[in-house]
């Protein structure tokens, strides 16, 4: 059972191709859940099959990533509160868990946007909180670019290398998590102490 519903799920990020990776992942990154997993392992595991690009379909990863981001962004950005306050229900944001995101991003500033791309459950929601904030395009940009380039690359090399030796990523998948949390309090922290240092 669980075979044939992996082998589907390749079969259908094979059969949509890029297109279909950007799109995806531009929902995945909005704020209608979507599990990166589903399609960027897949998409790893056929670039190692010489199936697809696999420089082609992280950009793609990473470009539909970047875009549903600025949906959230522009969304409140635009419209404020008001829009959570009245559609957010609809796609399981309250406005209890709103004004958590929100507490979040006051509480650690801009850098959370690259952390919470590394945090799932949390990666598609803490743009609308950036844009309530009017967050400077740019940086918002970068941070979130940056963040959600580790995780699309990650997931792509646990794709790729599954196809050569499963058996590895299952003995290696813990220190993986590990290495990239500590990957983020290290960037962190740099970026607390050189803010620090420039005030």
């Amino acid at each position: 059972m669980l075979s044939n519903i992996v082998n589907f799920i390749v079969e259908f990020v094979a059969g949509w191709g890029y297109l279909g990776i950007f799109v995806m992942m531009f929902l995945e990154s909005s704020f209608f859940p979507f599990p990166s997993e589903v399609v960027m392992i897949p998409a790893g595991y056929l670039a190692s099959k010489s199936q697809m690009s696999f420089v082609i379909a992280f950009v793609c990863g990473l470009g539909g990533s970047i875009t549903g981001a600025l949906f959230n962004y522009y969304l409140c950005y635009f419209f404020g509160r008001k829009i959570i306050a009245k559609y957010g229900k609809y796609v399981g944001i309250t406005e209890e868990k709103f004004e958590k995101f929100e507490a979040f991003f006051n509480r650690h500033g801009e850098i959370s946007t690259f952390n919470c791309r590394l945090i799932p459950g949390i990666r598609q929601y803490i743009s609308l909180p950036a844009g309530l904030a009017k967050m400077n395009v740019a940086r918002f940009v970068l941070f979130t670019g940056l963040g959600a380039a580790i995780w699309t690359l990650i997931l792509m090399s646990l794709g790729y290398f599954i196809g050569e030796n499963e058996e590895l990523i299952k003995q290696d998948l813990h220190l993986i998590t590990i290495a990239l949390f500590a990957v983020v309090i290290i960037i962190s922290l740099l970026y607390v102490y050189f803010i620090k240092r420039k005030k």
